[in-house]
């Protein structure tokens, strides 16, 4: 999976398209990732002692290949591509060429 935990994305496709958030986390095992801002989705919550019953606002996971690496230097989202430097391998913005990590 190329998107990581803190990467900034934006949404390519369904309901949330054209927004841009920070990843929040990932599951390679289901291939999805939680964006902040993206896919809100209303939890209900019983009364647990004395905390009252609240209905939260939570996000929920999204595919991974409906969103694309945001890269800040071009403005626009970009493919991530990877080069090895010195026997380590980094991720890269296909748009620009800057190093991601």
């Amino acid at each position: 999976m190329k998107i990581k935990r803190n990467d900034t994305v934006q949404v390519i496709t369904g309901k949330d398209k054209g927004k841009t958030g920070k990843v929040l986390a990932v599951y390679p095992k289901n291939n999805t990732v939680i964006v902040e801002g993206v896919n809100i989705q209303t939890k209900h919550a019983k009364a647990q002692g004395d905390q009252p019953a609240e209905i939260r606002k939570v996000e929920g996971p999204i595919d991974a290949s409906n969103v694309m690496y945001y890269d800040s230097k071009a403005k626009a989202p970009s493919r991530i591509g990877y080069v090895v430097e010195n026997g380590t391998k980094k991720r890269i913005s296909k748009k620009s060429g800057q190093v991601i990590d």
